[in-house]
């Protein structure tokens, strides 16, 4: 790699954005991505569970047609293979795109490798190093995975892991009652599945108001989900052909057996091999890369945009976070301003 004006490390809702607007005001950028073009939301995020939703959804409605005066001669089946395979299609459309525009913009170099920080020794040691004034982080995170005892002994799943289901788990575990959790739970369910949803919290979605969380709560009961709020998981192993999470609630403890476990609790930042330390750049006990109001980093001339910033973990707020770059550090005119 050569010198550019702008390295932008990942391809989540911020980088693509930014790399067309630095190249429209004359900048040498290049992008790197290590697997998926798009972040998240484009691969494990937004676009594949909406359409596992829209596919269980008219299941569901299906199912539900004689209370519209609709005759359905049999029982509505589904075949998850077809499912899957549709997902993987709008997903895949989605991610090549990103790829294919980016690969297109002229000023535009796109790398296809794991981007990391090296000191200036290591640069010549067989690697390909490419330098710049600015530097954008937008890395992204992936599932966090508590140390529960046992838990590394078993087979799990995550958000990322299920987009490789073609089928439903006799009975899914989902330990956590958060948003990706519980849109999970509540999918597989009306696919067929047993589904058990536990959670520390003494309630679901325990951000949300109160009366937000035992409505969803009592949606979830409606449909046959077994939720276990207040409860703590103290370990889990295998149990013959099945995966037996023990939880301790109210000082006793239980255990539920299933087929399959679905890890859910939380999320971390990408940051941890990224060699933040070699640049300086501070993160905090989580690994989020602390920014101020501009999204910049401790180190002049690095910014950290998306997910890996500990401010959203949402499509909308990575955006934001290149409309904020974008407005401090190009003018009306679309010329970039000087480093400070």
């Amino acid at each position: 790699m050569g010198d550019y004006d702008a390295v932008i490390i990942g391809t989540g809702q911020s980088g693509p954005s930014l790399a067309r607007r630095l190249v429209a005001a004359g900048q040498k950028v290049a992008v790197i991505e290590r697997k998926f073009f798009g972040g998240t939301c484009v691969n494990t995020g937004c676009t594949p569970t909406k359409t596992l939703v829209a596919s269980v959804y008219a299941a569901y409605l299906a199912r539900r047609a004689g209370d519209y005066g609709v005759t359905i001669g049999g029982s509505v089946g589904v075949d998850m293979r077809a499912v899957k395979a549709r997902k993987d299609a709008i997903a895949g459309a989605s991610r090549r795109g990103v790829e294919r525009s980016l690969k297109t913009v002229k000023g535009c170099t796109v790398y296809k490798g794991h981007g990391q920080f090296v000191r200036d020794e290591e640069s010549g040691s067989g690697r390909c190093c490419a330098k710049a004034d600015r530097i954008f982080i937008n890395v992204g995170g992936r599932a966090l995975i508590p140390p529960i005892p046992g838990l590394d002994q078993v087979p799990y799943l995550t958000n990322s892991s299920m987009m490789d289901v073609d089928f439903p788990p006799p009975h899914l575990i989902v330990l956590g009652g958060s948003y990706i959790g519980l849109e999970f739970a509540q999918v597989y369910r009306r696919f067929g599945s047993e589904v058990t949803v536990i959670d520390l919290a003494p309630r679901l979605i325990a951000r949300e108001d109160e009366d937000v969380s035992t409505a969803v709560a009592e949606f979830l009961k409606e449909e046959g989900i077994d939720v276990r709020v207040d409860s703590k998981v103290v370990g889990v192993e295998k149990q013959g052909n099945g995966i037996a999470v023990k939880i301790e609630s109210a000082g006793k403890i239980s255990q539920v057996v299933g087929t399959h476990v679905l890890v859910a609790i939380g999320r971390r930042p990408n940051t941890d091999d990224l060699g933040v330390d070699k640049a300086g750049i501070a993160t905090d006990a989580r690994g989020y890369i602390p920014v101020d109001d501009q999204l910049r980093t401790n180190v002049p001339g690095i910014w950290a945009m998306g997910d890996c910033n500990g401010r959203g973990a949402f499509t909308h707020t990575s955006y934001n976070d290149f409309e904020i770059v974008a407005a401090n550090i190009l003018d009306k005119m679309g010329e970039l301003k000087p480093l400070q």
